[in-house]
């Protein structure tokens, strides 16, 4: 069993590298065999993929702490602000091509992940912001992504609200339901000190296999048109890196100019991080392979991104006061 966590642990603390391997290896495989057998694996995938990261997701946060001001200019960029954004680069640089255009507006669509928090408390952040910024963003960009998806990629792409609905439904709420019955079985079973302490630190690298697997998959059913045509991956990688380029601006300054420290790391980590996971599942399954691979390759700029940002945090808003550093959360 500790062999285990720590593999798991491991696994989630390396996605630098485990991703691009991912890639790699699917695209290898993609090449050598037909990758068409792997389809059937997408949909358990998924499921690894996304119920280990809302075993532990309590929407009471929302009533617990964090800056209201913070968490409000959150909700502005992250429903109002990157969305346009990221359906404006979708316009300009995918308008010819309906996957990816689906791909690029799903990467600026869901908010926050788990490792919101993370983040936010490896820079010494406000954590309690970022919790809130997480479990208010997840269940709205839910309940909104059908509208948000007919709104933005309709013109484009055939979207049916009500298809979209019933994969948010299958992608989010039921490892929702899922996830709250284990929680709920284990701390009645086992008590919360053994949840919180054996349970909890396996739950992101569970979830990174889950990850992987997509990402192998996506990317091995795309290898032979990547091998035909191999500058389409700069194509897709040009706005990804400016998408998040922007975000981090944007959210660096209005944070550094209108909040303190730690609300303005919060800030930024509660907007820069997209939840990728559920954006993936949709993307395989509403718009194909090809829609998956914008999202792959926004994971391999997002984890660089954000451990990049995390060494330069304190250049940017100064060290943290030693009363006022927050813990570190998974």
């Amino acid at each position: 069993m500790n062999a285990l966590k720590r593999v798991l642990n491991g696994a989630s603390k390396r996605l630098i590298v485990l991703i691009p391997a991912a890639m790699a290896a699917g695209f290898a495989y993609g090449l050598a065999a037909d990758a068409s057998a792997l389809k059937p694996w997408v949909l358990p995938l998924t499921v690894v993929m996304v119920y280990p990261m809302l075993v532990n997701f309590r929407p009471r946060a929302v009533l617990d702490g964090g800056d209201m001001r913070a968490f409000w200019m959150a909700m502005g960029l992250d429903f109002v602000v990157l969305p346009l954004v990221a359906w404006g680069f979708a316009l300009v640089f995918f308008r010819e091509q309906p996957a990816l255009f689906a791909g690029m507006v799903l990467a600026g669509l869901f908010p926050t992940s788990g490792m919101t928090i993370s983040w936010t408390g490896f820079a010494k952040g406000n954590v309690a912001a970022a919790v809130k910024m997480t479990v208010v963003g997840l269940i709205a960009a839910s309940l909104l992504a059908p509208l948000y998806l007919k709104a933005l990629v309709g013109a484009v792409v055939p979207v049916d609200a009500v298809e979209v609905l019933k994969t948010v439904a299958l992608v989010v709420a039921l490892p929702m339901a899922a996830g709250a019955l284990t929680r709920i079985g284990v701390v009645r079973a086992r008590g919360e000190a053994y949840f919180r302490e054996q349970v909890v630190p396996a739950l992101p690298g569970l979830s990174t296999i889950g990850v992987l697997g997509i990402v192998f998959v996506a990317i091995a059913l795309k290898a032979k048109a990547i091998a035909a045509a191999p500058h389409s991956l700069l194509v897709i990688l040009a706005p990804l890196a400016a998408f998040y380029a922007l975000n981090f601006v944007l959210a660096t300054v209005v944070g550094k100019a209108l909040l303190p420290r730690g609300d303005a790391i919060a800030l930024v980590y509660g907007t820069v991080m997209r939840n990728l996971s559920i954006a993936l599942g949709i993307a395989v399954t509403q718009f194909g392979p090809e829609s998956a691979l914008v999202l792959s390759l926004a994971y391999v700029v997002q984890v660089q991104a954000a451990a990049w940002y995390v060494r330069l945090t304190d250049r940017v808003f100064g060290p943290a006061e030693p009363a006022a550093a927050q813990p570190s959360a998974a």
